[in-house]
């Protein structure tokens, strides 16, 4: 039997699968660096690793696997590598409908999207409108996404809400204040998994990951493999989830 066939045997007799799964693909211009390569390549070498992670979470039967695919601080790049990011998002969101729409899975994206390029933002709605009747895992792309972003502009839509009368204050709590984020309907995180050995959640998804699981790997993500998913999926469900509470 395959390595992978086992682990994936692993995973389905435990049974306890996360429900949503969070990546920060680090490690794309370490990776290039090293072969003495453009970053731009490490980039696009990371479309693979993206693709058989993709294909896996499909497999299992996640519901949501979320991908910190560009953020609010990465506009701060040089003006040509971010211009290159962008065309390459094109090219990946149209190149990859097929694949998608061939595995039931239903495209996604948050963050302040309103920042894209006219044409990358065309390039994504239009792909998020043709996988939108896709009943399997939602792919969410962060996209000029920050944590703390997104909870500021939950505060504008909370403080809209109250300023119109149609929240009172004193009825804000936990859950309706959730309500205002990007995305609400794709719920907490469960497990976090960070590539290229850096141990920290480099401002994302501060909201939804209170309770997550968190997996580290020094994996650079273009050399991240399905085996290395499954076995991150296998750590989360080794451990007792507690929240807060005595077992």
């Amino acid at each position: 039997m395959a390595a992978s066939d086992d682990l994936k045997r692993q995973i389905r007799e435990r049974g306890d699968l996360p429900r949503h799964v969070a990546i920060i693909m680090d490690g794309n211009g370490r990776w290039a660096r090293r072969r003495m390569l453009p970053r731009i390549m490490g980039h696009r070498e990371g479309r693979k690793a993206v693709r058989r992670v993709v294909e896996a979470g499909a497999e299992l039967g996640l519901e949501v696997l979320t991908l910190f695919t560009f953020s609010i601080e990465n506009w701060q790049r040089p003006r040509d590598e971010v211009q290159s990011l962008m065309q390459y998002l094109e090219e990946v969101l149209e190149s990859e409908f097929l694949d998608l729409e061939k595995n039931n899975i239903r495209l996604a994206a948050m963050g302040r999207l309103d920042i894209l390029p006219a044409g990358t933002l065309s390039v994504l709605r239009e792909t998020e409108r043709r996988l939108a009747a896709r009943t399997g895992m939602v792919l969410n792309l962060a996209l000029s996404y920050s944590g703390r972003a997104e909870i500021v502009d939950a505060c504008r839509a909370v403080a809209r809400a109250a300023a119109a009368g149609t929240l009172d204050p004193a009825d804000l709590d936990e859950e309706a204040f959730s309500r205002h984020l990007y995305l609400p309907e794709l719920g907490n995180v469960d497990l976090l998994i960070r590539t290229s050995g850096e141990q920290r959640i480099s401002n994302f998804c501060l909201w939804q990951l209170a309770y997550a699981e968190i997996h580290l790997t020094d994996t650079l993500w273009p050399d991240f493999g399905k085996d290395d998913f499954y076995r991150a999926i296998l750590d989360y469900q080794s451990r007792e989830r507690r929240f807060g509470r005595v077992t």
